[in-house]
């Protein structure tokens, strides 16, 4: 009877270990494997996690965002794939129903999801700072001291005046978290990317560096949104360059007084005294008076070849503008555009 008694406590306890041991294994299997974030929508969701992050501030927005349906398991998850010693910063796309293990392993690996920048119409270094670090972590003054310190950009052979030459306008991918020393360097090898071979000996055709392709190139844009129009404009200034005549650019004035609503040059502009007053110093100004785009750029390495020497707006309001080889000319087309000025009462 004892034998037979000790067989049937033995069985059970082998029946509820086995029922312990299913059960366990059932829930653990639960925890690894079954989906837990964004039950409930189809949507992705885009996690930024700061640099110096802990894993409870990580867990906190997931919870608050409700993005994560069991926090305790993602937790227990985290702490034996060893995530919460290991958070890494970036920017993360969160898939609809990604289990713990799925979702843990996308965190610790850092496969993070890159970040577009675009920046275009730039006029000064704090617009710049302002596009430029729109979808990063990092702030528009911390770009900001860095262009703005002649030791720190003395390394990518820039000066206060030419550091915008640097910045090419376009759209790129970058890591959200990238820091401000990064986004220069990276910055650096897409300027070098864009001065191949065939560009740097273009420039030395026309007789100028590549710095010195920007600053003109900033000058064209600004004297014309008619992109068919810049290389026709560009040969204007590249004459008056080979003449040694001053480049008389009105937009180099409005730099130098520093107010971009200022519409109209007046003769007492021309008399400031300033590197930019294109109207008092021959030659190109120091460096670039906005960041101009790749289509002016282009314009200037690849110019039209004329005579043409002077231009003033067209009286059609077009947008375009009227050439000439002569100032008898140019003064002619300048009487007929402020006619249509007086008569269209623009003052």
């Amino acid at each position: 009877m004892r034998s037979e008694k000790k067989n049937k406590i033995f069985l059970v306890l082998i029946i509820s270990f086995s029922v312990l041991a299913i059960s366990m294994s059932f829930y653990f299997y639960q925890v690894f494997f079954s989906p837990n974030a964004l039950l409930e929508t189809e949507q992705n969701y885009t996690l930024k996690i700061p640099s110096n992050a802990t894993f409870k501030q990580v867990s906190n927005r997931l919870y608050e965002d409700k993005v994560v349906n069991d926090m305790v398991s993602f937790s227990f998850v985290s702490k034996v794939l060893g995530y919460q010693d290991a958070v890494k910063p970036g920017l993360y796309i969160i898939s609809p129903k990604m289990t713990n293990l799925e979702l843990v392993r996308h965190l610790r690996s850092g496969n993070q999801a890159p970040v577009r920048i675009t920046f275009n119409n730039i006029r000064t270094k704090e617009d710049l700072a302002e596009k430029i670090t729109t979808n990063l972590e990092i702030n528009e003054q911390q770009f900001l001291d860095l262009i703005k310190d002649s030791v720190y950009i003395r390394k990518f052979d820039f000066d206060e005046e030419t550091i915008m030459s640097m910045f090419i306008p376009n759209t790129y991918e970058v890591w959200w978290n990238t820091s401000a020393e990064s986004l220069f360097d990276r910055m650096y090898k897409e300027y070098q990317s864009f001065w191949t071979a065939e560009r740097k000996a273009k420039a030395e055709a026309v007789g100028l560096s590549p710095v010195e392709v920007s600053t003109l190139a900033s000058i064209v844009q600004s004297e014309s949104q008619k992109s068919d129009e810049r290389p026709k404009i560009a040969g204007v200034y590249l004459n008056r360059l080979r003449l040694n005549m001053p480049l008389q650019a009105d937009p180099t004035l409005v730099f130098a007084v520093g107010d971009f609503s200022l519409k109209r040059v007046l003769n007492v502009h021309k008399e400031i005294d300033s590197p930019y007053n294109t109207y008092k110093y021959a030659g190109l100004p120091p460096g670039p008076i906005n960041l101009p785009d790749i289509n002016s750029l282009e314009a200037v390495l690849n110019p039209e070849d004329h005579n043409y020497l002077y231009f003033c707006a067209k009286e059609d309001f077009s947008g375009y503008h009227a050439f000439a080889t002569n100032l008898a000319q140019h003064n002619a087309n300048a009487r007929r555009y402020q006619a249509a000025l007086n008569a269209a009462k623009i003052f």
